[in-house]
Parts: structure tokens; sequence; C-alpha cells
């Protein structure tokens, strides 16, 4: 927490505005718009809420194909099954980790040969790196196929200013609790379109049709965010550029930090940026191979952190490895297998102290000085 946030919580006790709907609502959507420059905004109740509304709002119907990023958490490739819709798996690319273009139009040129034109597409900046947005835009656009862009993990992020969360036709935010910044359980809709972003705020309130009674002619959904939500955002938003900078200065201290390993015989792999694009570094990562670094592997150093009770993490499992997904179709060259075979999340924290980091740097120093596994 920040420390504002208890100021705009606090009013909205003292007003007697809790439920769904408010002004914090209102001003929280105003700050996401003037932060990330999109044009609408609604604030909901989970990002996993949003993506499923943008592939309700895209007539995303049962047995329609939609290609995802597979190189993910599984929120971005849930709400596809909650329409009765296939997920078709795509790639990574090795510069971003993201959706790969080439696998993507692959994809696309493929199921239309097969007899099924993919009805939307779900783009996902992983780990606060913006994919390249440029290249998978053109192939959606190439297609006529609409974008869904997955800012998650990217609030903050951007490629030559134009932030995430702004590519797609619709895009999405997350706020849950490990988020760079959270109102405890939280997400939001972002679009150009502000007809979309209406509809969004019609269907998460149910649906209810404009009557003195209750009448709904189609299927809604309680996904608003509360104004007492709203406000804990609202005080999140003071800090938000203060928690961006901790999450980068995080990144280059493990730079330095491998840097000096590296320099003796190891070869352990930051990510870094390509050139225009700004991530937000909301986890810092490493892939290291054991053929490269003495036989020491990801394991070793998740297991000499986890025996120090330091938390650290495999990255993502690919979606198309899942068994929950068992037998769908996937387009790649398994880049996103070879990740997760070899990749760790650190400890990333905003709040890390240095009492923190010389316990993580120990481990390191420990595992690289004496580890041969």
């Amino acid at each position: 927490m920040g420390g504002m946030e208890e100021v705009f919580v606090k009013d909205a006790f003292d007003t007697n505005w809790i439920s769904p709907l408010g002004p914090h609502v209102n001003g929280f959507e105003a700050e996401l718009q003037e932060f990330t420059g999109a044009a609408h905004a609604a604030a909901l109740s989970s990002g996993t809420a949003a993506l499923h509304l943008a592939l309700v709002l895209l007539g995303v119907k049962a047995g329609d194909e939609v290609i995802c990023q597979s190189f993910t958490f599984s929120a971005s490739a849930n709400p596809i099954t909650y329409q009765g819709a296939v997920p078709v798996f795509v790639d990574s690319e090795k510069e971003t980790w993201n959706m790969c273009p080439r696998a993507l139009e692959e994809a696309i040129v493929d199921r239309i040969a097969k007899g099924h034109k993919p009805k939307a597409i779900i783009g996902v900046h992983l780990y606060g790196m913006p994919a390249k947005m440029k290249e998978i835009a053109a192939v959606a656009s190439t297609y006529d196929i609409p974008l869904i862009e997955d800012a998650a993990e990217a609030l903050g992020a951007h490629i030559n200013g134009k932030m995430c969360g702004t590519f797609g036709k619709l895009n999405i935010l997350s706020f849950n609790g490990n988020k760079i910044i959270t109102t405890s359980g939280g997400g939001a809709l972002l679009s150009e379109d502000g007809e979309l972003i209406a509809k969004s705020r019609f269907l998460s309130t149910q649906a209810r049709d404009n009557a003195p009674h209750y009448q709904h002619s189609q299927i809604g959904y309680n996904y608003r965010m509360s104004n007492v939500v709203a406000a804990i955002g609202r005080g999140q938003m003071v800090v938000l550029n203060e928690r961006i900078a901790a999450r980068r200065a995080n990144y280059d201290r493990y730079n330095k930090i491998f840097g000096d390993i590296n320099r003796r015989g190891y070869l352990v792999e930051l990510l870094p940026e390509p050139e225009g694009f700004f991530s937000n570094r909301w986890l810092t990562t490493v892939t290291i191979d054991p053929a490269r670094n003495k036989g020491i592997s990801r394991e070793s150093l998740r297991l000499a952190f986890e025996a120090e009770n330091i938390e650290s993490r495999p990255l993502w499992k690919p979606m198309h490895m899942q068994p929950v997904f068992a037998g769908t179709a996937f387009y790649g060259d398994g880049t996103s297998e070879k990740l997760f075979e070899q990749g760790l999340c650190l400890p990333s924290g905003s709040n890390l102290s240095e009492a923190d980091w010389l316990r993580i740097e120990a481990v390191l120093w420990e595992v690289f000085q004496n580890k041969t596994n």
C-alpha cells in the first residue's frame, strides 16, 4: 500500500457509498484513461471478467475458435471456454517471450484452410514485457480478426510511448493482489470504441433493460467494480510510477549480480528490452541452461531459495501442455516449452528491503560458487 488508499476508502465510508458504482469508480476509470491514453475504460471485478466480456462483446459463441498465446497464465485462456469456444494456441518468439507473429499467421492460414476462421486473437504481455504489437496487429488486420490485448501484467509498459492496453480493439488490465498495483481484486476493460465500453457496463451489471421494473432481454454478469475497491485503486494510482521504478530497479540489481556471476564462467540470461520497448519489469525472470552453467538448472536455484524460505517460481507452463487443454491445436517451434523448462521468476516485490537483498544474494552466490549438480 502507498498510504493514500485509506483516504479514498474513508471517503467511501464517510459518504456511505459502498456498493457498486459511485464517484470512486468514475474517478478510477478517468485516471486509468489519463494514464494509459485509452479513450474509454470500465472498471470491473477482475481481469478475467474483463477478458470474458471482451469475448462476449466480439460475439464469440460456442464452437468458434479463438487464438490465444500459449505461454501465459490460464486466466488468458479460460474465458474462451466460458463461451463454449475452442482455444487455438500459438507459441512465443525469443525476443520478448510473447506471441510469435509468424506462428500467429501460420495458425490463421491453417485454421482458415480447415474451414475455421478464428473469431478473435488474444495476445499477452508477459511479466511486463510488451509483445510485438505492431507485427501482431498487422497480422490481425490482414485477416480481419479482432485483437484482444491482455495487459494484465503490463500496466505502465509501453512501445515508443504508446501504452500497453491501447493496441487492441479491446484491452484488459488486472489489479489482482500480485500485480504492480492492486485493488485486492479487480480489473478493467479499455477501448477506443465507446459503444463497446458502454455495452460492457450494461452487461457487467446484469444487463438490466431500461424499464421501471426489472427486465432482462439478454444474459448479464455481476462483473462491476465496487466503489470501495475503486477507492483502493485510486490510492494505488498515486504510487504507480514509484512501483514501476522499484520493479525496474530490481531488474537492474539482478542484472548487475548476474553480470558478476557470468564473468565467472556462467551464462544466466535475463530478458533485455528490444529497442523502443519499455517494460514495467513486473517480475524479473532468468533462464538457466544446465549445459551452459556447469549443470546448474533453474531447479537448483529454486530449491536453494526454498531452503532459505525465499519464494521463486518456474515460468508459466504453456497452455498447450496443460491437462485441461489436452488435444487443442498448437502452432510453434517449442520456444515456450524451453522457457518453461529453463526459466525462473525471481523475488521481485516493490518493497524488497536491503536485508531481503542480502538474503537473495547469499543464495545466488552459494549456488553459483559451490553447486555443480
